[in-house]
């Protein structure tokens, strides 16, 4: 119990320290006198000090106060030690970027503040039958009133100060993507990679589900976020290890995916039929002869692999585009020669992953279960250990993937109501952690006949459409010409806030041999 209690409220100084949302929210109802530590009341001193004069919370400048401390004398010699490892581990876990999930600590203060206000109570009224008082006791115990309550407890009354704040998060940081990607990609679904986001892709078999799940769950540790991923019994571990691995590498353990070969880069129509007139273009001549009307109207059915090559050996100097910010630019492919390297061995796979998370310093959870056995009070029991014990909270939650779940021993008997209750819990873990939830479903039969998803191509149950934030299609032509280019579309099969289209979709180039299922987009 003392653990638990020195861990959360470690946490709860930590967030004053780094985040002047949670600051600014708790100030409502602080009292130091929930804080039993005498050393960590110190600094949430300073903190509540330095908010009434700045309206911020300290960050870099905790550093500050503290060395003002020492020279005023104002701690002994054991307070001063233990507050200097304190402030040293914040700085290495919380650096300049970090995200901080503010949010899901002040639920968790909320609560811890309840109990120590009900438990402080208590002591006073034992305290007094101690004293043999025992009339005083009674009407003690009879007169407790508590002055901390949960948001949801007392509501919101709309003109309101607190209303004020709540509209200030509302319209900030509720809508900080947790992840962010650049240039098409990044237009179709940043917005909706925030805290309190369930987000879904929709693929046939085979489509880089699994991959695109780990490119984003690698791209949020780059983005100084903490990733918990459920390997719910697609993958094995050394499965999931392995593709971690060479995704960090940028090389297969293959020999096969390590000789000379092609991978695709983003190019413009323009480019390739020599109709562009910047002034600072790469190259002076195009690649392709053919009727405009074909070529740029019809790309993503005009060029195939084959063609492709014999231009890039024909035309050696051709240059492709890779100005993303000309507002002509209409997206295409073109390729580069990757030369051979000896596949990835298990010591440089190792010294890969060391530097990349020594580098982020985010940290990275990972789990596996055998398909039909991960619950979602697994997944919470998990994640609650890890808190507890490691001092680990996440910012982004993967499950690879929703479908290989069990609802668990209740008693739903139908496939599809279990399915709606595993994800009908997916969305209440996002809203419960205020972290952005990830996970990928399979799409039906009639998928493997289609260019491109709609919401028609669910599979089980149309209400897990109802349950996620946003759902995308990952799409390719049924026939394997862009799976061989290295393309795959991304098409919004439903978002939940602002306008959608199923015909709206983004290319995206991928280099799969080397783990890398995104290099750049582009709209066509």
């Amino acid at each position: 119990m003392r653990d638990e209690q020195e861990f959360i409220e470690r946490r709860i100084v930590t967030g004053m320290i780094v985040s002047t949302d949670y600051l600014e929210r708790i100030m409502r109802f602080w009292n130091p006198a929930f804080l039993e530590s005498s050393e960590l009341k110190t600094i949430a001193r300073w903190c509540t000090n330095y908010f009434d004069k700045y309206k911020k919370a300290p960050d870099s400048d905790i550093q500050t106060l503290y060395m003002e401390a020492l020279k005023r004398e104002e701690l002994s010699k054991a307070d001063a030690q233990y507050i200097e490892e304190l402030l040293e581990s914040l700085s290495d876990e919380y650096g300049r970027g970090t995200r901080f999930n503010s949010a899901y600590l002040y639920d968790q203060t909320i609560k811890y503040f309840k109990a120590q206000e009900l438990e402080q109570h208590n002591r006073e009224v034992e305290l007094l039958v101690a004293k043999g008082q025992i009339e005083e006791a009674e009407k003690l115990a009879s007169s407790f009133s508590p002055t901390i309550f949960e948001d949801k407890e007392i509501g919101l009354e709309l003109g309101s100060k607190e209303a004020m704040a709540a509209i200030d998060r509302a319209f900030t940081s509720a809508y900080i993507p947790v992840v962010t990607y650049p240039g098409a990609l990044g237009e179709l679904w940043n917005d909706q990679l925030v805290r309190g986001g369930f987000v879904a892709f929709l693929a046939p078999e085979k489509r880089g589900k699994s991959f695109m799940l780990l490119e984003i769950a690698l791209r949020a540790i780059r983005q100084k976020a903490n990733v918990a991923y459920f390997e719910a019994g697609d993958m094995t571990e050394a499965q999931v290890l392995r593709r971690i691995c060479i995704y960090i590498a940028r090389r297969s353990d293959k020999e096969k995916y390590c000789q000379k070969r092609f991978r695709p880069v983003g190019d413009c129509v323009l480019n390739q039929l020599n109709l562009c007139d910047r002034s600072d273009r790469n190259c002076d001549h195009g690649v392709f002869e053919v009727p405009l009307d074909i070529f740029y109207n019809s790309i993503s059915q005009f060029i195939n692999m084959d063609p492709l090559k014999e231009k890039y050996e024909e035309l050696p100097d051709y240059e492709p585009c890779d100005s993303h910010s000309c507002d002509k630019r209409k997206g295409s492919v073109w390729l580069r020669k990757v030369d051979p390297c000896r596949p990835l061995t298990v010591k440089q796979a190792k010294d890969a992953v060391r530097r990349f998370f020594k580098k982020y310093r985010r940290r990275f959870k990972l789990v596996n279960y055998p398909a039909g056995t991960l619950t979602i009070s697994e997944m919470r029991k998990v994640l609650g250990w890890w808190e507890r014990t490691d001092s680990f909270v996440p910012d982004v939650i993967v499950v690879d993937y929703a479908d290989l779940m069990s609802a668990g021993d209740g008693n739903i008997s139908e496939f599809r109501h279990r399915q709606d209750y595993v994800w009908k819990s997916f969305r209440a873990l996002s809203q419960e952690r205020h972290v952005l939830v990830l996970t990928a479903t399979q799409a039906d039969a009639e998928s493997y006949k289609r260019g491109r998803l709609s919401m028609s191509n669910f599979s089980e149950d149309k209400r897990k459409l109802a349950h996620v934030t946003a759902q995308y299609g990952l799409n390719q032509d049924p026939q394997g010409r862009e799976k061989k280019l290295g393309i795959l579309r991304v098409n919004e099969i439903v978002v939940r806030e602002g306008d959608y289209s199923n015909d709206r979709e983004v290319h995206i180039l991928q280099d799969l041999a080397a783990g890398r299922p995104f290099l750049e987009s582009f709209f066509t």
